[in-house]
This record gives C-alpha cells, sequence and structure tokens, in this order.
C-alpha cells in the first residue's frame, strides 16, 4: 500500500489532491488529441498503481537505473565517459522564432522559455510514463507559474528551474530553486538529430524540434557538464513566414536530461 501511495502522490490526478493552480487544459483538444493523451496517461498510471499496491517496497527513486531514450535513426552520441544522470525535468514553453520581410524566407530560430518540471523520480522507476509527460504537458495551456510550487498538468511534478537563452547561441538552464540546489549551465550545442517521424505533434500540428545534445560552459555550476533534450513534442515552425508576425512563438515540450561528473 505504501508503494502505491508514493506513486500516486508523484503522478497522481487533480482529484486526488489539493488543487494548486494549474493551467487549464486547451478546449480545441479535449476531444481529439487532448482527451486521448490523457486517457493513455491515466490509464498507464492506474496499472502502476494496481502493481505497486502489491509491492513491499516503495518505488526506488535511484537515477543509477534511468536510461536517456535514444533515436533508432543517425541517434546522438552517448554522454561523455565518467559523466552520470543527476537531473530529469520535463520542459513546457515555446520555441521563439523570428521573421523579416521575405514572406518566403523561412523563420530564423530566436532561442526558448520553457518552465522546467522535476521527473528524476518517475525516470528512475517509470520510463514508460516519462516518456507520455512531454505530449501530457503540451495539453496544458500557458503561462505555467514559475514558483516552486507549481505543478505540471494533472501530475504532482513540482517546479525544478527555468530555460531560458542569454543570447542567440547560448540555451541556459537554472536548476536553483528555494526547494532544491541543482546547477546552472549555460550551454553550446555540441549535436542534433532529427525527432522520429511518430513524435508528437504541437497543438496546431507543428513537427517536434530536433533532439539535442549540449555541452556545459565552464562556468556552470554543479557538476553539470552536459544537457540533453529529448522526446520532444510540437515546437518547430512553419517553412515559411507567410502570415507570421515579426516575432512568434511556437509551443512545444520535451524530455530535459542533465549529466554530471559522477
Amino acid at each position: 500500500m505504501y508503494a502505491s501511495t508514493v506513486l500516486a502522490t508523484l503522478l497522481g490526478a487533480s482529484t486526488v489532491f489539493a488543487a494548486p493552480t494549474w493551467p487549464q487544459l486547451n478546449p480545441g483538444l479535449i476531444n481529439t488529441v487532448g482527451r486521448d493523451v490523457l486517457s493513455d496517461y491515466f490509464n498507464l498510471l492506474a496499472q502502476k498503481i494496481d502493481i505497486a499496491k502489491l509491492a513491499a517496497l516503495a518505488p526506488s527513486c535511484d537515477l543509477s537505473k534511468a536510461k536517456m531514450p535514444t533515436v533508432s535513426t543517425q541517434p546522438l552520441p552517448t554522454p561523455a565517459t565518467g559523466l552520470a544522470v543527476k537531473h530529469v525535468a520535463i520542459g513546457r514553453g515555446t520555441q521563439n522564432y523570428t521573421c523579416g520581410a521575405d514572406a518566403t524566407a523561412a523563420p530564423t530560430a530566436a532561442g526558448a522559455v520553457a518552465t522546467l518540471f522535476d521527473a528524476s523520480c518517475v525516470a528512475a522507476a517509470y520510463p514508460d510514463l516519462l516518456h507520455l509527460l512531454p505530449k501530457l504537458a503540451l495539453q496544458f495551456d500557458l503561462p505555467y507559474s514559475a514558483e516552486t510550487n507549481a505543478k505540471m498538468g494533472p501530475t504532482n511534478l513540482l517546479v525544478s528551474g527555468k530555460h531560458f537563452f542569454t543570447n542567440a547561441t547560448t540555451p541556459f538552464f537554472n536548476l536553483d530553486t528555494p526547494r532544491r540546489s541543482i546547477g546552472e549551465a549555460p550551454c553550446s550545442k555540441l549535436n542534433a538529430t532529427n525527432a522520429p517521424s511518430d513524435a508528437p505533434k504541437g497543438r496546431q500540428g507543428e513537427a517536434a524540434v530536433p533532439w539535442l545534445r549540449l555541452s556545459a560552459n565552464p562556468d556552470a555550476t554543479g557538476g553539470i557538464h552536459e544537457v540533453f533534450r529529448v522526446e520532444t513534442a510540437g515546437g518547430s515552425a512553419p517553412a515559411t513566414c507567410a502570415g507570421q508576425s515579426a516575432s512568434f512563438q511556437v509551443q512545444y515540450a520535451a524530455e530535459y536530461w542533465f549529466f554530471a561528473s559522477s
């Protein structure tokens, strides 16, 4: 029973727990994609709880057991030797783009902004649930609160940080919150590969942004050396700037894996 209580506390529905301020479901998705995603999530969660009821021990939050997913075609290079998983988060936010006067030109990437939610224990114990979370998070409206007691959608995943760009080429991850200090990491892109063809599309049908391997700059803290963006959902720009504003955003979600010196 204790094991199932821990699982429910980690991933339980809002009807079970005191209701914090959460984003609302996008009404345009409730009867289509959003409804199906929620159904898949809660059906799998119910199966996990039924199994956990029979377990004598609570699920383990041992990150050494967490295995980052890979793309079968053109996989990203593996983390450097000597690195271990330090943190796993679900990022939910926007990929940002700009357009000039030429409507036939492709939009220019202009960074991203996202709230990060602590999914480390889910990664360690329930990888199949973990990989549903980006698609699930995408069904809930922005903005997400940056407060550390805010939670992701219908889960109890707490905020573990924020992601933004300090300039055109430097993604930054701040994982220091009043609840827990994990580190900060300005990064540089090392590698990229296309998301799988069946990756979840965005709320307007946008393709999933690529998977990335990032190198933390020397001034990163917390021992963080590499960051991976995987299991992306949505976020890609349209092919051209036709009909777009000078600057615009495309909503996305993804798993972020942080590797530190072991």
